[in-house]
């Protein structure tokens, strides 16, 4: 096989898109392998250049070929998405991450350790269960009021509901014991809350760079560490309005002919982030 200098790949569960170019930029490559084939491709294959679509999986396939010797770039979807020529399909999303790659001022995703991922899973685990909670709140409110039974706005405010909902008597037996079912999953789910919580404190404590962060003015223990977890190198950002702009604050830019027109909040970076930096008042 001609000598490759760099190599586009796109992935999903089972089957593996490869593009590979050479020093003259001329495809020598074009392969479909299954999973355990394309692991065998490149444990044989001299070390080159490989770029990945940054989405699920794709930390644990850079981190394994990494330890082939194998230099992996991981391009974001929409820088990738330019450079595909025509249609929609794997051969061509191979090669538009293949050329993407070669572009000098290409941004790329840093690639994520195992840790770094499982710290990442614990935040999206709390989120879950929050939003497991505000669902099954809002549903034992919207039961309650059509017994006339009302709370004021707040989780603290649903345990007294629950309690005035099991002493009514007026209650039909079979609304009652729904009710008693519904409040044995709302206790579950704070108590797995609480133990996620506990858990992401640990982190937070165990983090030096956390801790730090944490005593800026209006960032709290969790935002501190959704900080740490998902933004990249701080020398990747020039300067703050960079980091603004990377985490979707600064506005759209519609601007032409010399006329400045500026829009709404692009809302470009990560949505968890962001909602944990900004209150709305």
């Amino acid at each position: 096989m001609e000598q490759i200098s760099r190599i586009g790949m796109d992935t999903s569960k089972h089957v593996f898109q490869l593009h590979g170019v050479n020093a003259a930029e001329e495809p020598v490559m074009r392969k479909k392998l299954r999973r355990t084939q394309m692991v065998a491709f490149f444990e044989k294959l001299e070390p080159t250049l490989i770029a990945i679509e940054a989405c699920g999986g794709s930390h644990h396939w850079a981190r394994l070929l990494a330890s082939f010797g194998h230099q992996v770039k991981l391009i974001a979807p929409q820088l990738a998405k330019p450079y595909v020529k025509r249609g929609k399909n794997d051969a061509a999303d191979a090669e538009a991450l293949c050329e993407a790659m070669s572009r000098p001022t290409m941004r790329f995703v840093p690639m994520k350790t195992a840790e770094q991922q499982a710290a990442l899973m614990l935040v999206g685990v709390r989120d879950r269960l929050i939003r497991n909670r505000t669902q099954l709140a809002n549903a034992i409110r919207g039961y309650a009021a059509e017994f006339g039974l009302t709370a004021a706005r707040g989780m603290a405010n649903l345990v007294p509901l629950l309690a005035r909902i099991q002493a009514d008597e007026s209650l039909p037996a079979l609304a009652k014991a729904l009710f008693a079912c519904q409040a044995k999953e709302y206790k579950q789910l704070q108590a797995q809350i609480g133990e996620v919580d506990a858990k992401l404190m640990a982190w937070h404590r165990a983090d030096r760079c956390s801790r730090r962060l944490a005593q800026i003015p209006g960032v709290g223990p969790i935002g501190a560490a959704l900080l740490v977890m998902k933004t990249p190198a701080a020398e990747m950002f020039r300067s703050g309005r960079d980091f603004a702009a990377w985490i979707g604050l600064t506005p759209k830019d519609h601007s032409t002919a010399g006329r400045v027109r500026l829009g709404v909040i692009t809302r470009a970076g990560d949505e968890g982030l962001r909602s944990v930096l900004v209150v709305v008042t």
